[in-house]
């Protein structure tokens, strides 16, 4: 099902698709591809919405800092001084915070509205396309992306994506929700309790840079290896144990005791960025969601020893995640 849910200030129209299945209703948006809800229920049955957004689309374009439930590209995470060098030429990117450019410069995917179609049988599924223009933020290459998102059987969301471009370029699109367990208005999420499949992280400056090669978690605060409360003070990329993977492997649960809601992370990427919103800003407060990116590492295309994220011509950019939803 969609239906109009606001009209940009040009006059384009955004709509609203709504996909349900096994207990689980999830809502998004064409524009920024943004999963606006997702509806779950609790170890007593009752539903509550557990992703962070608005209410109305003026929300959206209000507060479009904290990239609420969005599809975030060209480049997901950080590059340091908004520039890379591919193939010998250098590229110069838009610097959107600090001196480094995040989540593909001043208007990413996350500000562009996406055409919808469904795909599937039963309404379970809808699939995002537009065409990034050689050039669009600094980066090069016509790049043609499509994003589905499929409510399975399960009511797990898999969310896949799928570009080609005809230049050689670099990409490393994500989800950006931040989720809350026990509900989007429930208050701080620092309680939750997190395991995560990763014996290392990436260390980064106070620009959020990586400084050097992955290191270690054991005897730091960065070992989830065992499930321990998140508690704030994340952002950060973890290097996942699996590597890069051609099926989606789990590597992350979130448990809320008090709801009892799990939400399981399956992926082929490399690296999960975890977030724990320690900067959200009115209408919500620092610490009110977590969000776990799957993607490959920050400042991957200025760092040769990092998992590679050049695209070329003839080749088929392909990447999946799957958020489970479960109670115990």
């Amino acid at each position: 099902m969609n239906e109009l849910f606001g009209t940009l200030s040009d006059g384009t129209p955004v709509h609203r698709w709504t996909l349900e299945r096994a207990g689980v209703r999830v809502r998004v948006l064409s524009y920024g591809g943004i999963v606006q809800t997702a509806e779950v229920p609790d170890r007593d049955g009752a539903a509550a919405d557990v992703v962070l957004g608005f209410g109305d689309l003026d929300g959206y374009l209000t507060h479009p800092g904290p990239y609420l439930g969005a599809l975030v590209g060209r480049y997901a995470n950080r590059i340091a001084g908004g520039r890379f060098t591919l193939d010998g030429r250098t590229y110069a990117l838009a610097r959107n915070n600090g001196p480094n450019s995040l989540h593909g410069g001043e208007r990413g995917f996350d500000r562009h509205v996406w055409d919808v179609e469904p795909v599937g049988d039963g309404g379970y599924g809808v699939r995002l396309s537009r065409v990034s223009p050689d050039g669009e933020e600094g980066f090069p290459g016509r790049l043609e992306m499509s994003v589905t998102y499929t409510l399975e059987e399960s009511g797990a969301l898999r969310i896949g994506y799928e570009a080609v471009t005809d230049a050689p370029t670099v990409l490393n699109p994500t989800n950006h929700s931040y989720f809350n367990l026990g509900g989007a208005d429930s208050g701080h999420a620092g309680g939750h309790e997190l395991r995560l499949a990763a014996s290392r992280f990436t260390p980064v400056d106070a620009d959020l840079i990586p400084t050097g090669p992955p290191e270690d978690v054991t005897d730091t605060r960065f070992d989830f290896r065992r499930a321990r409360k998140v508690g704030s003070g994340y952002d950060h990329n973890f290097v996942l144990d699996k590597g890069v993977t051609d099926t989606a492997v789990e590597v992350a649960e979130l448990y809320d005791p008090a709801s009892g809601r799990v939400l399981t992370v399956a992926t082929t990427e490399p690296g999960l960025q975890l977030y724990t919103a320690d900067h959200l800003d009115e209408p919500f407060a620092p610490g009110d969601g977590i969000a776990l990116e799957t993607q490959h590492f920050p400042d991957s295309p200025n760092r040769p020893d990092f998992p590679g994220t050049v695209l070329r011509p003839g080749e088929v950019f392909r990447s999946e995640t799957v958020y489970g939803f479960s109670v115990r």
